[in-house]
């Protein structure tokens, strides 16, 4: 008879045991190239898209983001690439509150982590055909699309290096963020699900970082050319572009598991 093991780590299906851990699945991407789009929105929109215990931020900021992740230890070398949307908002739960962004959908071309990051973090990844980033004529462009359907073009452009008072003021406004928070919802079997509020870390470390001029496309799709996410893309349409901040260009590495600030649920 299968017996699960105390201090292992399973996922469905658990009964052919546990996930491995051992040499060279630590939680770092060892090479990450990412764009950053964030831009204003309307703040009665957004407020509708965010659960219980959240509210918008000061300022109503979206953020969408692109990630080129290669180099990953825990995929024994493999990558995957991702698009992230992320708002910025205040969590205020019965013990402690905390301000940050909250992560409203990401999508990935890979299973494998979307799969780890929905069940045991409550990140809300789903699947898209995401394209590595072109580059030309000092443009960056990328996309996703589903079914054969597009869902989002971003293109970043006019990239210059920040000056030493820019990266100051990033500095200052990252500082004491919880970035990003989620909502872990599983359903059960014909009943309520699983419903916590969590937050998952992680550490970057920048080779190069530039700021440039951002573009955000977003598709209006039919349940006919989307069947399982077409609501989410056009509720994302919907949220107006009302101002685009500085965009950024990085290279760097990220750590997904760092010891002393480990994903957890909120409180």
């Amino acid at each position: 008879m299968f017996k699960f093991q105390s201090l292992m780590s399973y996922m469905m299906p658990a009964h052919f045991g546990p996930r491995y851990a051992g040499p060279g699945t630590s939680g770092w991407y060892r090479d990450v190239t990412t764009m950053v789009i964030p831009y204003v929105t309307d703040r009665e929109k957004l407020a509708a898209y965010l659960p219980e215990h959240f509210e918008v931020a000061e300022e109503a900021v979206i953020t969408v983001y692109f990630a080129c992740n290669k180099q990953i230890d825990w995929l024994a070398g493999r990558g995957y690439n991702m698009i992230g949307v992320n708002a910025n908002v205040i969590y205020k739960g019965k013990e402690e509150t905390l301000e940050g962004t909250y992560s409203l959908v990401i999508w990935e071309n890979l299973t494998d982590p979307i799969l780890t990051g929905r069940e045991m973090q409550g990140i809300p990844k789903i699947y898209a055909d995401i394209p590595d980033h072109a580059i030309s004529q000092n443009r960056w462009t990328t996309n996703a699309s589903h079914f054969g359907n597009k869902i989002i073009d971003l293109s970043l452009s006019n990239l210059r290096a920040p000056s030493l008072d820019e990266i100051a003021f990033m500095h200052q406004k990252s500082q004491g963020k919880d970035t990003p928070m989620g909502w872990r919802f599983l359903q059960n079997a014909g009943k309520e699900g699983v419903s916590e509020y969590t937050t998952f870390p992680s550490e970057n470390h920048f080779k190069q970082v530039m700021l440039g001029e951002g573009s955000v496309k977003w598709n209006q799709l039919s349940w006919e050319e989307n069947p399982t996410q077409y609501q989410i893309v056009n509720a994302l349409a919907d949220l107006p572009i009302l101002e685009y901040r500085p965009a950024l260009m990085t290279k760097g590495a990220t750590n997904l598991l760092v010891p002393e600030n480990m994903p957890r649920a909120l409180k």
